[in-house]
């Protein structure tokens, strides 16, 4: 496999997402911006003021789609009416990937609309990779999985959560958008270390990195994107630019929406790093669980 396959858009630079409070100050004022990441189910539509909307951004900016209800992870085949419609929006936005989320969310037709944790197993493994390689197969497109944010596990694990993520993809073909921010949610929430995380991740995989803010409580941490993005985060994104190379990265904030000028200011804060990021992703440390 080509060394920089899932990471070679270095065009992509620093991005945010595309929200309805926005929308009437970006197509007013042009702001300068790399490119925006929509939620694709806001857009999987006949018509409406939503797609008229983005057809004028599509004018001026490039786009990239993200989504939430594939759930590669679900044990039922992914929905083909669906993929079609997906397939149909990638065509208006000219997206170079799609992504969307290493989990489960339906049992026969019923959606939780939640992004529920895997049982970290090789049978899932298999099952998760058939359904990726199908998406991608019918997408015709490269695909991005995401790691979520999780708050229970499953006894039944047989690996950690990166050699998931990892078997996964190789057996996929596919690439990782890599959510840092949800990396140390989790490590918070089931006591691992998010720096062994980020430097067992095949570097090689990665396409795309999201950062985001979350909130403390005393026993754990949830994933709110309403807040900037936290020092530890902003550590861990420090070490995966370091691995992976430059890659493009999307802020996410999701409630409690800045005006926009905060949150794209928020989220150029990744310059820092992307300014002197190689352009291909660095060799695995020996030890590839030891801490940075």
């Amino acid at each position: 496999m080509p060394a920089n396959r899932f990471n070679g858009f270095t065009q992509y630079g620093v991005g945010v997402g595309l929200r309805i409070p926005h929308y009437d100050e970006i197509l007013s004022r042009r702001p300068v911006v790399d490119w925006f990441e929509i939620i694709s189910e806001n857009y999987m539509v006949d018509g409406g003021n939503a797609l008229a909307t983005l057809d004028r951004i599509l004018e001026q900016y490039r786009v990239v789609q993200h989504g939430v209800s594939l759930y590669f992870g679900s044990a039922q085949r992914l929905n083909d009416d669906h993929l079609r419609r997906l397939k149909a929006l990638t065509r208006r936005t000219g997206t170079p990937w799609v992504s969307d989320h290493l989990c489960w969310g339906s049992v026969d037709g019923t959606y939780s609309h939640d992004l529920l944790p895997l049982p970290y197993t090789w049978e899932a493994v298999e099952r998760t990779a058939q359904q990726i390689r199908h998406a991608q197969q019918e997408l015709e497109l490269p695909i991005l999985v995401e790691n979520v944010s999780s708050y229970a596990e499953f006894h039944d694990s047989e690996m950690t959560e990166w050699e998931f993520l990892n078997e996964v993809v190789e057996r996929a073909d596919c690439g990782i958008l890599l959510d840092v921010n949800n990396i140390y949610v989790s490590s918070w929430n089931h006591d691992f270390d998010p720096m062994t995380y980020v430097n067992a991740i095949d570097p090689a995989r990665v396409g795309q990195i999201h950062i985001a803010g979350h909130s403390r409580f005393e026993k754990y941490r949830l994933d709110t994107h309403d807040h900037p993005v936290l020092d530890p985060v902003w550590k861990l994104y420090a070490r995966a630019i370091e691995r992976v190379g430059h890659t493009a990265t999307l802020l996410e904030w999701d409630d409690r929406i800045p005006p926009f000028d905060e949150l794209h200011s928020e989220a150029l804060k990744a310059n820092r790093w992307l300014a002197s990021a190689p352009q291909s992703p660095i060799a695995a440390p020996e030890n590839r669980h030891a801490a940075a």
